[in-house]
């Protein structure tokens, strides 16, 4: 079998045109022409030896080959990235302190606190997982150079870089016993005071006239998902790193509110950027795109 060795430059062109939803873009922000944009593309395509996109209306739709290849094609150009920025990239040296919503703890932080560190083995890291309160409390007060936490409302220096759905979640082996109409207030399973999301679930069942109660308090996401799996009661959350004990439940079936989306910030301190929290900040962009499904992904 021929070896085919796919080109970089062309693979950074494909992937920053499916991201954008145009070649056109992604040939203005590589500062090229889109005639040279769409001859790479055409490349990727005779390589592969199958097309790659397809015409949707007036943008661009993945083919099913197209979406194989661009999982790949990140990998390639986040391993490329990453070689360069350790081979000869700026020797960064100094430290940073990241904070990262509870959600995202065990999948994302992982993925970034590895590449960061082999990129860049003379910054020191220090983390935190935290709930949103703290995250926001801490950026304000200088003590997190960076933080991953959930939109609250509250301005402040924030990229919007995901939109991740709201559900209801209950055990995944019965049928919730609170029905609608009935005489019992609806258990919900949430964290312990202040927390976002459970004000959401709050705010929502009182707008909708439904009689609720806290059955469970936790001071952690692994004890909300312990009560919900165990049919304690309703949570509010979103589908992001659910446990199998756990399933996202109809709204409309059960007699609960419809939810929207809640947005997913990277918060920076007041402080200047500097280069250390610029690479961070890239490659936490870069991990939740591996992570996420691609329409939770805010374009930027």
């Amino acid at each position: 079998m021929r070896l085919i060795h796919l080109d970089l430059d062309a693979l950074r062109s494909f992937v920053i045109g499916i991201e954008t939803g145009s070649f056109a873009r992604a040939a203005d922000r590589l500062g090229r022409s889109t005639s040279a944009v769409s001859a790479q593309l055409k490349k990727l395509e005779d390589q592969a030896e199958t097309a790659l996109v397809r015409k949707s209306g007036r943008g661009l739709a993945l083919t099913e080959s197209g979406e194989v290849l661009l999982s790949y094609a990140r990998r390639l150009l986040d391993l490329n990235d990453e070689a360069i920025s350790a081979v000869r990239g700026p020797e960064l040296e100094g430290w940073i302190r990241l904070g990262i919503q509870e959600d995202f703890g065990e999948t994302v932080l992982q993925q970034v606190l590895g590449r960061f560190t082999r990129a860049h083995p003379r910054v020191r890291v220090e983390g935190r997982i935290a709930r949103n309160i703290e995250l926001r409390e801490k950026i304000d007060s200088g003590h997190l150079d960076l933080a991953l936490a959930w939109d609250d409302g509250i301005a402040s220096p924030a990229e919007t870089i995901a939109s991740l759905p709201l559900c209801w979640l209950g055990a995944a082996d019965a049928e919730p016993v609170w029905q609608v109409g009935g005489h019992e207030p609806l258990p919900l399973a949430a964290l312990e005071a202040p927390c976002l999301l459970r004000s959401i679930a709050c705010n929502h069942l009182d707008r909708q006239g439904i009689a609720w109660r806290i059955a469970f308090v936790s001071p952690s996401l692994g004890g909300l998902w312990a009560a919900t799996a165990a049919g304690l009661g309703i949570a509010l959350r979103t589908p992001f790193g659910r446990p199998p004990g756990v399933r996202v439940l109809d709204p409309t079936a059960h007699g609960l509110p419809q939810l929207p989306s809640l947005g997913l910030n990277l918060l920076r301190s007041g402080k200047q950027e500097n280069p250390i929290s610029t690479h961070l900040a890239t490659i936490i962009r870069q991990a939740l795109q591996e992570t996420l499904p691609e329409p939770w992904m805010v374009r930027p």
